[in-house]
């Protein structure tokens, strides 16, 4: 083991850092690809059924945020601690963490489970579901909340392992299951005409399969951290660490989930069709987003390690490499999603209304998502370094502080119009507030720095 664990500190310390970010980020990427993928297979096999069935994933896709919320909670808040305590060279309290954080994932998970489906049907109506809608949803949702368990778990999991620098093993769980889930979803849906109930059987199973691949990992003990009762604890110093530094990510992942609510009741009075036309919108704005993210958090392991590591000119170098990269990366995206913007959103639906309605949403928010990697690159980089507090601000900046006051009030003065520019206009003022953020904690690091020289 202390081989081991010597040969991890060496790659996380010494490779060069752009090096290390990418190979960290690929798989990474690839991963909230897959993810994003199966999540928009469900809706392009779904929206073959009918518009109402297109709208009902897409009142669904807040149930399945706020699952991953918890997930990405647990597993970021403590892989954080995890990676600075490695980087620290402290392998035992590292095993507290990750242990702890998996079981806490797995309550989570039933808990939401349980209730769910004792009160599904108030449940989907608080997701935004119209009585048009309401059967499709129940359906789709009972099959999602049976799944809930396995998604906060293998999010607990696939974090952890990222956080160690092992992104390669996090990747196998969540793409297996995702390619599972793409493969199934034709097959249920319409060979077998089980409608959207297959989508739903079909997600559950893959989640599931993809949950158990990620626990055998840790159950043959390629990384350092354990899942194991041996190493759980209730400390409150362990939970309050993790929820602490975890806390940004379920601002983020939760408060994306609750605007995606207020989307669904702020478009319901323009009928099905601009349901399903913003719910497409929002998954291909999910899929933009995906790679930022991915690329993210393969930034942050590098920077947390170093920064327990004291190696802070790397953490420096670290950001500076994240902010280039991401916004490049982000704008040719969004130039290409906004030039085709029709084309992409006829491939979901092809109704007039549909397309007419999802292509000013889709170019707008492209326009918006250029803002995005400085947002995400302030966000990772405090919670990531244990800054708990900032990186909390700006995970409620985008999501929440700013987009559910626009899309209450804009849409009462510019109808349809209103409800697409809530989105561009919250990424934009985020995004200001995020730059002297990101300055004053360089100018932190030079400080540092020059203390050590």
């Amino acid at each position: 083991m202390g081989s081991s664990a010597d040969k991890q500190f060496n790659k996380m310390t010494q490779t060069p850092v752009k090096k290390l970010i990418s190979r960290l980020a690929i798989p990474t990427v690839i991963s909230m690809l897959i993810t994003m993928l199966y999540n928009i297979a469900d809706t392009y096999f779904v929206s073959k059924i009918s518009v109402s069935a297109s709208a009902a994933t897409g009142v669904l896709l807040s149930l399945m945020g706020l699952i991953q919320a918890f997930g990405f909670m647990f597993g970021q808040g403590a892989g954080s601690n995890i990676s600075r305590r490695l980087g620290a060279k402290e392998i035992e309290e590292a095993r507290k963490y990750s242990s702890s954080a998996y079981f806490w994932g797995l309550a989570i998970g039933l808990i939401i489970m349980i209730f769910g489906l004792i009160f599904l049907e108030p449940f989907m109506m608080l997701l935004g579901s119209t009585k048009t809608i309401l059967p499709l949803a129940k359906t789709y949702g009972m099959y999602i909340l049976i799944a809930a368990p396995a998604m906060t778990t293998s999010f607990v999991m696939n974090n952890i392992l990222r956080f160690e620098g092992m992104a390669k093993l996090a990747m196998i769980g969540i793409t297996t299951g995702g390619i599972l889930n793409m493969a199934l979803d034709p097959i249920l849906i319409f060979t077998f005409d089980m409608g959207i109930a297959g989508a739903g059987i079909a997600t559950a199973l893959s989640q599931y399969i993809g949950m158990f691949i990620l626990l055998s990992v840790f159950l043959m003990k390629k990384p350092q951290s354990r899942i194991s009762l041996k190493y759980f604890t209730f400390e409150f110093r362990i939970l309050k660490d993790i929820i602490a530094v975890g806390l940004p990510s379920f601002a983020r992942q939760g408060l994306n989930s609750i605007s995606t609510m207020f989307l669904n009741i702020q478009a319901a009075p323009f009928g099905d069709e601009c349901i399903a036309a913003m719910s497409i919108t929002a998954k291909i704005g999910m899929f933009i987003f995906s790679v930022a993210l991915g690329i993210g958090q393969g930034f942050q392991p590098v920077c947390s390690f170093n920064y327990g590591a004291k190696l802070y000119e790397r953490v420096k170098e670290a950001i500076y490499f994240l902010w280039k990269f991401a916004t490049a990366v982000i704008t040719v995206m969004a130039a290409i999603c906004f030039a085709f913007a029709p084309q992409v959103i006829e491939l979901f639906r092809s109704d007039a209304g549909v397309v007419e309605t999802g292509t000013r949403a889709l170019r707008l928010l492209c326009i918006a998502l250029i803002t995005l990697p400085t947002v995400m690159l302030g966000n990772m980089t405090f919670q990531s370094v244990g800054k708990s507090a900032r990186a909390f601000f700006l995970a409620c900046a985008q999501n929440g502080l700013f987009f559910i006051p626009l899309i209450l009030i804009l849409p009462k003065f510019f109808g349809i119009w209103g409800i697409q520019l809530s989105w561009p206009i919250s990424y934009l003022i985020s995004a200001i507030i995020a730059i002297p953020m990101i300055i004053q904690f360089l100018k932190e690091l030079n400080k540092k720095i020059d203390s050590q020289n």
